[in-house]
């Protein structure tokens, strides 16, 4: 049963990794990637002195931060909030809720955020009603663009960023919060001295796995909601690589921003494991 799968990792993640040859290469697409010729470290030399590509670097780099501190906290403190909640019926109505934006496409999310932030959207109206008199276009706004793409990607993915607190608490033995409350202890106290804590391992992994993709920006959304007016501060690593690969053809270097990008994911993959590990009385989570 396992030997499909297998053969599939095989073709589709081992295979492949013979391309990454291309980022040493100066590929042609008349020319195969043996018959072309090898330049050494010319690509990455060129990744140094490309204004373009560090100012993606920095837009990546903003825009993950912005996420990674409010998408590792968010989700924690949502699925305790739905964890408490004794009502089952509002438990699921809550849940479905928080759910339903993970499994929309960026393609609808992009055009509800593009027609709320016209100027004429609802986000000028709500504001218009409090007094502003406000009539801009914010997603031609680049200042601004930040914020947008975090929050929006938030209100993406909070939601179904709770599925795997809410499994681990629920196999929290229920004996402890007994004990907690006949000790007195409020529910505050609960959470912080039982829920957090059995949650840590969990915790853990999802912040290892947050900072390794601290460099893997969202290129669907970025596809969607980036336009000529915002593009200094919405081109990300991910866009740049898709315009330089296979829109102006140069594949060789496209490859070798994406394979320098992909170590400096391990690394921190490595430093964020090695870190939690010490957090954890030398426990790693991978």
């Amino acid at each position: 049963m396992v030997l499909p799968g297998i053969i599939c990792m095989i073709i589709f993640n081992f295979i492949p990794i013979y391309g990454l040859t291309l980022a040493f290469k100066s590929y042609s697409v008349t020319s195969t990637i043996q018959d072309s010729p090898w330049v050494g470290m010319q690509n990455f030399q060129t990744i140094l002195q490309d204004k373009y590509f560090w100012q993606s670097v920095q837009n990546t780099v903003g825009i993950s931060t912005i996420k990674l501190v409010i998408e590792f906290f968010l989700p924690i403190i949502l699925a305790i909030m739905i964890f408490e909640l004794n009502w089952a019926p509002f438990k699921k109505v809550v849940q479905t809720i928080t759910y339903l934006p993970h499994f929309l496409s960026w393609i609808i999310l992009g055009g509800m955020l593009i027609t709320w932030m016209s100027s004429n959207g609802m986000l000028n109206g709500l504001l218009n009603m409090l007094g502003f008199n406000i009539h801009t276009n914010h997603m031609l706004n680049a200042g601004g663009y930040w914020s947008i793409a975090s929050l929006s990607d938030v209100w993406k993915e909070a939601g179904w960023g709770t599925i795997l607190y809410l499994a681990t608490m629920s196999k929290i033995d229920p004996t402890y919060y007994e004990a907690a409350e006949m000790d007195g202890a409020s529910k505050l106290r609960q959470i912080w001295s039982i829920t957090i804590p059995e949650m840590s391992n969990i915790i853990a992994l999802n912040l290892i796995l947050s900072v390794s993709g601290l460099f893997n920006s969202n290129l669907d959304q970025t596809l969607v909601l980036m336009n000529s007016q915002n593009q200094p501060k919405a081109e990300v690593i991910n866009s740049y690589v898709y315009r330089v690969g296979l829109t102006q053809g140069d594949f060789s270097y496209a490859t070798a921003v994406g394979l320098g990008v992909g170590i400096i994911s391990v690394v921190l993959l490595t430093i964020t494991n090695l870190v939690t590990k010490k957090l954890n009385d030398n426990q790693s989570v991978l």
